[in-house]
């Protein structure tokens, strides 16, 4: 990242007017007081998340699998993160704004993308702010290992329960979830 996304303490009334500016050329992520870029999805990204869509659409009727759904994070909900995927119960955003508060918020699911930045961002970062604010599980679709990573059990400042499972091994999703992934599919999708 340059200078401008690694500027730490911006206020998040800033952020936010900028990310709405920037909306249709950039997605922009406030976490830990830096701005960060999110990368845009290239189409295995996206096919990664349309298996999870259908997946809980098949399976789960009463949740709803939202797409960049922009969360309030961190400790003091001063962090703003639009996860690739957010499960919560239907009609849990219905009214809110662009920025939601989590309190709905079942799991948040981040699939990786081929960025320098990704290691920092979705492995330590993420996590990090995902338990501080309480998010029961965090889901990492992990391209690059070839695996899924389910944290769980967050203490309030991290997850203090990780469990890796490689593409075509089965994928419990613990409570408040409870549903286990048939992750063959996730198989095709490897370059």
């Amino acid at each position: 990242m340059n200078t401008v996304t690694e500027r730490a303490g911006m206020p998040v009334e800033q952020f936010e007017g900028i990310a709405r500016d920037t909306a249709e050329a950039l997605r922009l992520e406030l976490i830990g007081g830096r701005v960060g870029v999110k990368a845009m999805p290239d189409g295995d990204h996206d096919e990664f998340v349309v298996w999870l869509i259908e997946e809980f659409t098949r399976r789960q009727r009463e949740l709803s699998v939202y797409p960049e759904r922009g969360l309030r994070v961190e400790r003091y909900r001063n962090g703003r993160a639009r996860p690739d995927c957010t499960v919560a119960p239907r009609r849990s955003f219905a009214g809110h704004g662009e920025w939601a508060d989590p309190a709905a918020v079942l799991m948040v699911v981040e699939v990786t993308s081929f960025d320098p930045d990704t290691n920092r961002r979705d492995r330590e970062d993420k996590p990090q702010a995902y338990a501080e604010t309480g998010i029961p599980l965090y889901l990492l679709i992990d391209r690059d290992s070839c695996e899924t990573i389910v944290y769980s059990e967050p203490d309030g400042a991290k997850y203090t329960n990780v469990v890796h499972r490689p593409f075509g091994s089965p994928l419990h999703i613990p409570a408040p979830i409870e549903l286990t992934l048939d992750t063959d599919p996730l198989l095709d999708l490897v370059r």
